[in-house]
């Protein structure tokens, strides 16, 4: 799936089996255009919350009427909700993963501070790691250790797309670093604002990504225990990661100027990695 937004969703590509691939965009397209509710356009917080509430309405509609009937929505929603639907009755997904997602993108709107780790945590806990749920249902993989990987595994995404984000949330006036981090390293809003790449901010910085490499690798297994094709992309996931954590150690956490991302090389790379992982 080629998509103008990419942040830790595992897409709908050439490796998911085909018989999935529907059902991962009908509920990437939910995510997607939920989040972009939050993060995009200059709407005002209670538009934006009154678009969601609609979203959460819309979502308990399409479960209740999920033949390809429409929903008395927009048009736009039923485009959204009508295929939602569908997938949810198909593969019998629960609806916790969906409000907990609606309730991560609400609280994007009204939190821009986290006091401690703990509490940055329990948002990934509505914005992540729903995601990876769901594709575990998708595949009839639930137990409990699986369970835990994954949302190792998704909190650690993350986690590390607010380190690559700083400079990005600044501007949106969130910070998605724990304050009582930022005060025990002596990092102020103020390092944040000016860019400023001190030995402070260095020394957060490989706390922070010494903490989401230790997570991907409790999640990595999960790869392994995931037959063909859906293992290989979970690898190839966690390869992607462990390589933005890389390239975050090798600009020297300089976020400010230099955001990495992965081109054709770390793909290779990754595709080598995941191979022989």
């Amino acid at each position: 799936m080629s998509a103008n937004h990419y942040e830790n969703f595992p897409v709908a590509s050439f490796l998911l089996p085909r018989h999935l691939r529907q059902a991962v965009l009908n509920i990437y397209r939910f995510a997607r255009s939920a989040d972009d509710i939050a993060d995009e356009g200059d709407a005002s917080d209670a538009e934006r919350l009154h678009a969601l509430q609609t979203y959460r309405d819309a979502l308990g509609a399409c479960v209740e009427s999920p033949h390809a009937q429409p929903l008395d929505l927009h048009p736009t929603l039923d485009a959204i909700f009508i295929p939602l639907g569908q997938t949810i009755v198909d593969h019998q997904l629960p609806l916790q993963p969906f409000e907990d997602l609606l309730l991560a993108f609400e609280q994007d709107i009204v939190q821009k501070r986290y006091v401690d780790q703990a509490a940055l945590d329990r948002y990934c806990e509505r914005s992540a790691n729903p995601v990876g749920r769901l594709m575990l249902h998708l595949y009839g993989a639930v137990t409990q250790d699986t369970l835990a990987q994954s949302d190792a595994i998704c909190t650690a995404l993350q986690r590390l797309n607010f380190l690559q984000d700083v400079a990005i949330d600044w501007q949106k006036r969130r910070i998605y670093l724990p304050l009582q981090e930022l005060n025990r390293f002596d990092v102020t809003e103020e390092t944040i604002a000016n860019g400023q790449t001190s030995t402070a901010w260095k020394a957060l910085m490989q706390e922070q990504v010494t903490a989401c490499r230790a997570l991907l690798h409790f999640g990595q297994p999960l790869g392994r225990r995931l037959p063909g094709r859906v293992g290989l992309e979970l690898r190839l996931i966690v390869q992607g990661g462990l390589r933005i954590l890389e390239k975050l150690e090798h600009v020297e956490f300089d976020v400010f100027r230099h955001r990495p991302t992965l081109g054709a090389y770390d793909w290779a790379l990754m595709l080598t990695r995941a191979l022989r992982t």
